[in-house]
């Protein structure tokens, strides 16, 4: 992989709105590695303002280079530890990293802990090195609505990998299969009766399996229950890739280096075997799909487009129109009000 760019740990940042000028020269920041025009970008992002979206226009077509890398797994199974290792061990081959640490957010203030931003504080320093917490803001799935976008900026920096730690907080993490090209599940000695729901969920969607804080007593034993559902499961997942299982110590520095292999020997196996192709289109299908939906809702809550919702509702409740009707209906007229709001542009 070609070398990284320069960056370092830093915090959230606040933007006004910019003006095209203003806008371009933000791109040129993130082109040339400056961490705080990054850090800038994606806040406009995270706060779905216009000149983020227009800048990401620009850098779209910059990126597909980095290999993107998703961690998921249980609330304290050392995730964060982890990542802050692996991202040790690739520096330590060359390789520069991003991080995106997906923190859980308040469901009544919006905020979030951003504890992980305090964990990976050895990599405050180190210009191969990018850190960014973001939190949830409601969006299921443990990702936040911005995360795909960031990486998608960090990927275009130019950063060899982009690593995305999901909240791991209970929620459906199949976001996460949707987004990084390499998934990795990450389980901890004790989880007890847990496994049984990697078994029914994050099983299938892994592409590597760790068993992290291996150093416990009962670490045997979690690594035994694993590789029996591995086995009973073919231990691959559905594309024929034959998934393994990595006892790991994030603290003591253990299995790290064999993590690292394996996650470069998926991406091999990705490109050679057509999937990460098949990866990349089921990815845009969901991305574009999902954008949509954010459309027609935010659309459906605009003060200019409320009155000619509401009046599709009462037809709808007067029974002079069905309600597929309508929703036909108001997609046409979203159509339109978008071809009409560019053609003023």
């Amino acid at each position: 992989m070609p070398a990284g760019p320069r960056s370092k740990v830093m915090p959230s940042a606040s933007v006004p709105g910019s003006s095209p000028r203003e806008r371009s020269d933000l791109v040129a920041g993130v082109l040339d590695r400056k961490p705080s025009a990054t850090a800038r970008l994606i806040t406009a992002l995270e706060n779905n303002r216009e000149d983020g979206r227009a800048a990401l226009r620009e850098l779209y077509p910059l990126g597909g280079r980095a290999h993107i890398v998703g961690l998921t797994g249980a609330p304290g199974s050392g995730k964060s530890t982890l990542v802050a290792s692996l991202a040790r061990c690739l520096r330590k081959r060359g390789r520069t990293v991003a991080i995106i640490a997906v923190d859980p957010s308040s469901s009544l203030s919006g905020g979030a802990i951003l504890g992980d931003r305090i964990r990976m504080q050895e990599h405050a320093l180190d210009d191969g090195v990018f850190v960014r917490s973001m939190s949830t803001r409601g969006a299921l799935g443990g990702l936040s609505r911005a995360t795909v976008d960031a990486a998608c900026v960090l990927d275009a920096a130019g950063f060899d990998y982009v690593i995305i730690e999901t909240v791991g907080v209970g929620q459906a993490e199949i976001d996460i299969v949707r987004c990084a090209q390499t998934v990795v599940v990450v389980s901890v000695p004790g989880l007890g009766d847990d496994i049984q729901t990697l078994k029914a969920g994050l099983l299938e969607v892994a592409d590597i399996h760790v068993v992290n804080k291996a150093d416990r007593p009962d670490a045997d034993k979690t690594l035994a229950e694993l590789r029996m559902l591995l086995t009973l499961d073919g231990s691959s997942n559905s594309t024929g890739w034959r998934i393994p299982l990595i006892s790991t110590s994030a603290l003591a520095g253990s299995g790290i280096e064999e993590l690292a292999d394996d996650i470069d020997r998926h991406a091999t196996w990705l490109r050679e075997s057509g999937e990460l192709a098949r990866r990349e289109e089921a990815a845009a299908i969901a991305r574009v799909s999902a954008i949509a939906r954010d459309l027609i809702s935010t659309r459906l809550g605009s003060p200019a487009e409320r009155g000619g919702f509401v009046s599709l509702v009462h037809e709808v409740v007067d029974r002079t129109l069905d309600p597929h009707t309508a929703a036909q209906r108001l997609i046409v007229s979203g159509s339109d009000l978008t071809r009409s709001t560019e053609e003023r542009r």
